[in-house]
């Protein structure tokens, strides 16, 4: 598969891809709200040398898409040598299988960070492991801390309606309250990548 111009042109804006998500549209635009910006991010990414490409693979209905692409959007907003083209996962095939989540899972969002003549400098998929490790700790105190919910791998839809409500609850809840983390690591991560890469 050649990535080049012709094939770069069909992918979408960011603010394209928002104007065409058929799901999850208000958080997507929640999260994009909540954005804090590192200023070492912004500085880091302004002080490039030369512009960079980023081609993301993304679909509406994924929750990582939903809390980390508004990070990358608002950063290519913040420098414009950042191009930036979505493309859907699922109609682009030959680019996923490209990058695979340890070489086997189709993971997304994937932003991948190009040259100018379209040479890969470095790619970076679906969320830090750092948020996976905290999320999965937080995970484990809440069933702790809640014996009625059962064990944390037990199927979910075998419990009381009114006990799954209340765990549902009690996660999202975990998930809204690691943002500032989160978004913190994934800039982190982006910066760490670009600073490696850049030339």
């Amino acid at each position: 598969m050649t990535l080049d111009r012709a094939r770069w042109d069909t992918g979408m804006t960011y603010d394209a891809f928002k104007a065409t998500m058929t799901r999850n549209q208000d958080r997507f635009s929640e999260n994009e709200a909540r954005v804090a910006l590192d200023p070492e991010t912004v500085r880091t990414f302004k002080s490039l040398p030369k512009g960079l490409r980023v081609l993301v693979l993304a679909e509406d209905w994924c929750g990582d898409v939903v809390a980390n692409l508004p990070i990358l959007g608002r950063l290519a907003k913040e420098v414009p040598t950042l191009d930036v083209r979505i493309f859907y996962r699922d109609q682009n095939p030959d680019l996923i299988a490209r990058w695979l989540n340890q070489g086997k899972y189709q993971s997304i969002p994937v932003f991948v960070f190009l040259d100018q003549d379209f040479r890969e400098l470095g790619h970076w998929i679906e969320r830090p492991a750092s948020v996976t490790a905290r999320r999965a700790q937080e995970r484990k105190k809440i069933f702790a801390a809640h014996p009625e919910f059962g064990a944390p791998d037990a199927p979910v839809d075998q419990l009381p309606e009114d006990v799954r409500v209340r765990l549902q609850a009690d996660l999202q809840q975990m998930r809204e309250n690691m943002v500032p983390f989160a978004n913190a690591e994934v800039q982190r991560e982006l910066r760490e990548l670009v600073s490696r890469v850049a030339v």
